[in-house]
């Protein structure tokens, strides 16, 4: 069953979710900078796959906007939000519009806003991808119960390298050379990156 759902991963049916990476976060979250590397690289990919892209922002009037450091210009829909999961009226009809069956998720904060979407998009039968280099939360103890929990419940756990290379799937994929480039831009942060670090010593456990 989960070999079959990662097998049929498309860009045309594939959506990024950016759930809540807002600036007054930055001083709050564990390896927030990081957070943010990882988001603008798959909006990168995403505008190169024509990806459509979904962000969140949790109750702006207190929280203020995205981090200004993320392109989302070209983004389908950009949408405040009360709820905690990203899964909101708006979302879902362009989730419908566009007939989309998985989401790649990366932003705060694991156990709250991204477990609930994780949870209500797999309740509403869309395949999840948790990017764990691209998600945090204050506790930095919270994330990897977050993570098990997601993948108990049915998401797969991936990185954004690996998710990138399963969405074009061939060397003879026309977008090959511009990913595989993307990829190498960020190869020297994705070494540092301690999310990743964390993520590969807890499975290895």
């Amino acid at each position: 069953m989960l070999f079959r759902k990662m097998y049929q991963l498309s860009t045309s049916t594939t959506a990024l979710f950016i759930c809540d990476i807002q600036k007054k976060f930055e001083g709050l979250i564990w390896q927030f900078p990081s957070v943010v590397t990882v988001a603008n690289k798959m909006i990168k990919a995403s505008n190169i796959l024509d990806i459509p892209i979904v962000v969140t922002e949790q109750y702006p009037k207190a929280f203020g906007n995205t981090a200004s450091e993320l392109d989302i210009l070209g983004a389908a829909l950009v949408v405040e939000k009360k709820k905690f999961s990203m899964y909101i009226p708006p979302v879902a009809e362009l989730m419908k519009k566009r007939n989309t069956k998985s989401v790649l998720l990366v932003g705060l904060e694991s156990h709250v806003c991204v477990l609930q979407t994780a949870l209500e998009l797999l309740k509403n039968e869309v395949d999840v991808y948790v990017i764990v280099d691209g998600v945090s939360s204050q506790n930095s103890s919270e994330i990897n119960i977050a993570l098990g929990c997601m993948k108990a419940a049915g998401a797969t756990i991936t990185t954004s390298e690996s998710i990138l290379f399963q969405l074009v799937q061939d060397a003879g994929h026309p977008n090959f050379k511009s990913i595989s480039a993307l990829v190498k831009e960020y190869a020297e942060v994705n070494k540092v990156n301690k999310l990743l670090q964390r993520a590969s010593f807890s499975s290895s456990l």
